[in-house]
């Protein structure tokens, strides 16, 4: 950490939150010779997106809160020059079910031959894998067109209409809830649940929910890479957010963990940004101020009128196993089945019912949640020793718990949520999960689980919202500004996941808040 004397000149620019997105602003800044300060509330920079071992004496570095890479486009891995790759995944995932008494389900990857078997073992017959390679064809013309305007300024809404090209795309993700969409295509329950996922991941919505922020999440998940592929991190998604700690480093920007930035001074032409450490407080000043942080932190920071209150409605689970469980269906290898998204309870109706217990202020009863293992892809972020013995790390992904459900007693909730989900999982293994935990080194079982109360204690992020609110349409609207990342001071700019285009491992926000800033001329 610099000193504090260090932090007393003026910058250019000051970011507030070391992120993934705030490093990105702070590498791209600091390298068009621009002065930058990165105030960083916690001892280490990377935000949500690090990696981490959470389980004593075990050597097992997970992704601890953030798991996968989608939207990051290549040009700010370019650009930047970052040490950092991804690798695909050959299943892209996998569903169990039971149908007629026995144990099956439906296997995503492989090749297309395997995929059409699959879907006609489940189904049948030929529909719905037809009715897959119509819909995802038509997502995979969309994404290619859409994920390059990212990092562009922001197109009016016809604009990208014109780009897409396609009305009845346009309908389908646009216009009508995605619930609409998915009947019109597809007849099972199954594969129906396995499209709707995508729409839900952090998201608290009904399929049919009228203000279609399903439909935004759905059209973020299928979008990246222009592909909507959704790879793994190779050593970690902390190996992201140290290349760009790196790269904002070597370019001259200064990282400064332990400063708790608590109120920023603007009159839209210069700021101070007052801060506090272990050792006291302090102050610095800048023509610009970059906010990694949420609206709703930022409104609190500025004095500004609060926001909409955001509301995350996840459970995220992090585990490292002895070894896989071995399946009920045994047509299916554990290997395959876990190195993909491995469903659980995400059934279309499972997850209607699910959404409509939760609204009605209870925990569901069959809780939907999707798995995957790191490990499998990437097996660098186990020691030596225990990828050696078959350990494997497992990632759990919870929908439809929204923060209002743990209010009462986050502790006795978690635990109650936490044991009927494992017991959901459980119905479609051979042998109960727990069997499989590994121990730390105190002999307790490596098995963690976070609430949205628990990530916003851990990560401030607001209600635990993993996109610090509702996702935006990726087109302009009123009041979004030329980029989506301006703010009601002239000066002042949002750069983290509460942005127009924000939410999500990409680091969109922090590339078009610099390149925002990098516009404007100062007088």
């Amino acid at each position: 950490m610099p000193a504090a004397t260090e932090l007393s000149r003026t910058y250019d620019a000051i970011i507030v939150g070391g992120g993934h997105n705030g490093l990105v602003a702070a590498a791209y800044l600091a390298r068009a010779g621009r002065t930058v300060l990165v105030l960083e509330r916690l001892g280490r920079t990377g935000g949500a997106a690090v990696s981490t071992r959470p389980f004593a004496g075990v050597d097992a570095r997970l992704s601890r809160y953030s798991y996968l890479v989608s939207l990051l486009p290549r040009k700010i891995v370019r650009d930047l020059g970052l040490d950092f790759r991804v690798r695909g995944r050959t299943v892209s995932s996998y569903t169990p079910v039971e149908r007629d008494g026995r144990p099956t389900g439906l296997l995503v990857g492989g090749g297309e031959r395997r995929i059409r078997e699959a879907f006609e073992r489940l189904t049948g017959g030929k529909t719905e894998y037809q009715a897959w390679r119509r819909f995802y064809g038509m997502t995979g013309r969309v994404a290619e067109r859409v994920f390059p305007t990212l990092t562009d300024p922001l197109p009016e809404r016809a604009e990208l209409r014109r780009r897409i090209d396609d009305e009845a795309a346009w309908r389908a993700l646009f216009e009508e809830p995605i619930g609409v969409t998915i009947e019109e295509n597809f007849t099972d329950d199954l594969v129906r649940g396995v499209v709707l996922t995508d729409a839900l991941i952090g998201t608290f919505a009904d399929a049919h929910d009228t203000s279609l922020r399903q439909n935004r999440c759905f059209l973020y998940h299928i979008i990246g890479g222009g592909t909507g592929a959704w790879d793994v991190p190779v050593g970690g998604m902390g190996a992201l957010t140290d290349a760009l700690a790196a790269a904002a480093r070597s370019a001259g920007a200064v990282l400064a963990t332990g400063h708790e930035v608590v109120r920023i001074e603007t009159d839209g032409r210069s700021a101070e940004v007052a801060y506090r450490t272990a050792d006291g407080e302090g102050a610095a000043a800048a023509r610009h101020v970059l906010v990694g942080a949420s609206p709703q932190e930022l409104a609190a920071l500025t004095g500004d009128p609060a926001p909409e209150p955001a509301e995350g409605a996840q459970l995220k689970v992090n585990m490292l196993l002895k070894r896989l469980p071995r399946l009920r269906d045994t047509a299916v290898d554990p290997r395959e089945a876990f190195s993909g998204t491995f469903h659980i309870a995400e059934g279309y109706g499972q997850l209607a019912t699910a959404h409509a217990q939760a609204a009605a202020g209870r925990l569901p009863a069959a809780p939907p949640s999707e798995i995957y293992c790191h490990s499998l892809t990437d097996p660098t972020i186990l020691g030596r020793d225990l990828a050696e013995r078959g350990y494997q790390t497992l990632t759990l992904f919870g929908l439809h718990t929204p923060a209002r459900l743990f209010t009462a007693d986050n502790d006795a909730v978690r635990e109650e949520l936490l044991k009927s989900t494992l017991a959901q999982l459980d119905a479609h293994l051979a042998e109960p999960i727990t069997d499989c935990l590994a121990l730390d080194a105190d002999g307790r079982p490596c098995i963690e689980a976070k609430t949205p109360l628990d990530l916003e204690q851990d990560l401030r992020l607001p209600g635990g919202n993993i996109f610090h609110r509702d996702l935006s349409w990726p087109y302009a609207q009123d009041g979004t500004g030329r980029w989506g990342v301006e703010t009601r001071h002239a000066n002042v700019l949002l750069c983290g996941a509460g942005a127009v285009r924000g939410g999500g491992v990409s680091g969109v926000p922090g590339h078009n808040a610099a390149m925002a800033l990098l516009e404007q001329r100062d007088d």
